[in-house]
């Protein structure tokens, strides 16, 4: 694990977190695939936002367990909060809205939330 900055594109909403690029995933879900996340996921403790709480716009769908989390003014979901099966709770990184991240570096495993 290594720690990050990541934020939205218009830099209102900004975190860090520890995560591990080692096992980021790309999903085909309806919603993922139009948004071409590189995905990361880390516990919640390993996350904190240090700004723009208050820009936050949140999307739900399907299940409506996880919480699509974006920037009011520039449209980015750069993360998501939901939880594990265990009920553990988590942070879903869109890796590409990491600072110093090459996202095509990144060895991401293809999931396929579209048949699911």
């Amino acid at each position: 694990m290594a720690c990050y900055q990541g934020s939205c594109h218009c830099g209102r909403v900004a975190y860090e977190v520890e995560a591990d690029l080692g096992q980021t995933i790309t999903c085909n879900c309806s919603y993922c695939q139009r948004r071409g996340s590189v995905l990361a996921f880390t516990p919640a403790q390993n996350f904190t936002l240090t700004k723009g709480e208050d820009a936050l716009t949140e999307y739900r769908f399907n299940t409506q367990k996880i919480q699509h989390l974006f920037c009011e003014s520039c449209g980015i979901e750069s993360f998501a909060r939901g939880e594990t099966p265990d009920g553990s709770q988590m942070v879903a990184i869109n890796a590409r809205c990491l600072a110093g991240v090459e996202p095509a570096e990144l060895n991401s495993t293809a999931y396929d939330g579209r048949s699911r």
